[in-house]
């Protein structure tokens, strides 16, 4: 009996002690551990958990694999020395988009083929490798041309991503790429920019002044599960308009205590579906995630606290050579929490811009409290027990 409450005493203080280190201690080099979770997504994309994730929401091959190849690239933009492994992972995870898999969920007969989604995000990827490896810049070239077409001959800015639907963050994206173009090589989409960026300005929703969830078939107000890619990509189109638009989201989405993202703004709320995941108190877990890597675009210090958040309560298992969250048990989630950590502009030397924001330290104490109560339980019992002995 001793030798098991010795045990969980141990145990309950190194949580309490790892959880603290978490939350308060520096923080581990960034790219040494994105590296450790890239190694760990390989072997397990090869394993088939990029149709696994295809089983949980529409797009759980497309992102998994998308991700992996922009989350090199950004590691590669920040230490050179991993640039020909991110070139080769990158492309591969490229050629996987354009595989049947890639676009089987996708249709091609839209404008541009397979839809905005698959467009738009295959361009990003395109554009990041073509930062590192200039031999890729003509089929980014032509494959900007088409999206630029595309928007060109539409009336609204919000293309569709499958027959009847829209959503404007895979618009985003898909402006994103020609914008990251027009900044590493000869501009000619200036003008496509502007026109989408007029548009765009007259279709906010009312309610929050953000672009709305959804487009097509009909338009919805704003919802963090889009907003947080949106912020994530503004910056490259428009900084002024990127900034003004973080603003807003931040204010009405972003639960500073804890911190968190809300699904739906303060004062609304709704329930969790497709796009968000589950809701905890209103919490979407996945617009957390990838808030923190717009945080980071803004240089806003969130940025740290949510990824500190993350790596208590995803509890990452690291070895010699991989890390991994949860367990490994949602790859696609690493996929985004690695992609969010390492978040920058593709071909840019810096990964943020001056901030105005500030957070207060005092946000880590009711996780600090979280991370000890396991041993605060264990002691009240312990002694407990004692005074019940004492007395009998």
């Amino acid at each position: 009996m001793k030798v098991l409450r010795w045990g969980l005493i141990v145990v309950t203080i190194l949580a309490g002690l790892t959880g603290t280190w978490r939350l308060a201690g520096p923080r581990p080099d960034v790219e040494v551990g994105a590296v450790k979770q890239l190694h760990f997504l390989r072997g397990a994309i090869e394993d088939g958990a990029d149709r696994q994730a295809q089983g949980l929401f529409p797009e759980g091959y497309f992102f998994l694999n998308v991700l992996y190849g922009l989350t090199w690239v950004q590691v590669a933009t920040a230490r050179p020395e991993y640039e020909a492994e991110a070139v080769r992972e990158a492309r591969w995870s490229l050629d996987r988009l354009q595989s049947t898999d890639g676009t089987a969920p996708f249709t091609r007969q839209l404008d541009p083929p397979y839809g905005i989604f698959h467009a738009g995000w295959t361009n990003w990827l395109r554009g990041a490798i073509a930062t590192l490896d200039s031999s890729a810049m003509n089929e980014f070239t032509q494959s900007s041309i088409e999206i630029a077409k595309a928007f060109d001959a539409s009336a609204s800015p919000f293309l569709m991503a499958y027959p009847g639907q829209a959503w404007p963050v895979d618009s985003t994206v898909a402006i994103a790429s020609l914008a990251l173009h027009d900044r590493i090589t000869t501009p000619r989409f200036t003008q496509s920019r502007s026109r989408w960026l007029d548009l765009v300005r007259q279709r906010l929703d009312p309610g929050t002044g953000l672009m709305p969830h959804q487009a097509e078939p009909g338009p919805t107000g704003a919802r963090a599960t889009s907003q947080s890619i949106i912020q994530r990509f503004l910056p490259e189109i428009d900084r002024e308009f990127a900034r003004s638009q973080y603003q807003l989201f931040r204010d009405k989405f972003v639960v500073g205590s804890a911190p968190g993202v809300r699904e739906f703004p303060k004062g609304l709320s709704g329930s969790g579906d497709v796009d968000s995941g589950p809701l905890v108190l209103g919490i979407s877990l996945s617009a957390t995630v990838v808030t923190a890597g717009a945080a980071r675009i803004q240089g806003d210090p969130l940025e740290g606290a949510l990824m500190r958040v993350g790596e208590v309560v995803g509890a990452p298992i690291t070895g010699l050579t991989t890390k991994r969250y949860a367990f490994g048990l949602l790859p696609v989630g690493d996929a985004f929490l690695a992609w969010s950590a390492t978040a920058r502009s593709p071909g840019s030397s810096t990964a943020d811009s001056p901030s105005v924001h500030h957070l207060t330290w005092w946000w880590r104490l009711p996780w600090l409290l979280l991370c000890w109560l396991p041993a605060l339980l264990l002691a009240l019992v312990i002694l407990v027990r004692k005074r019940t002995r004492v007395h009998t």
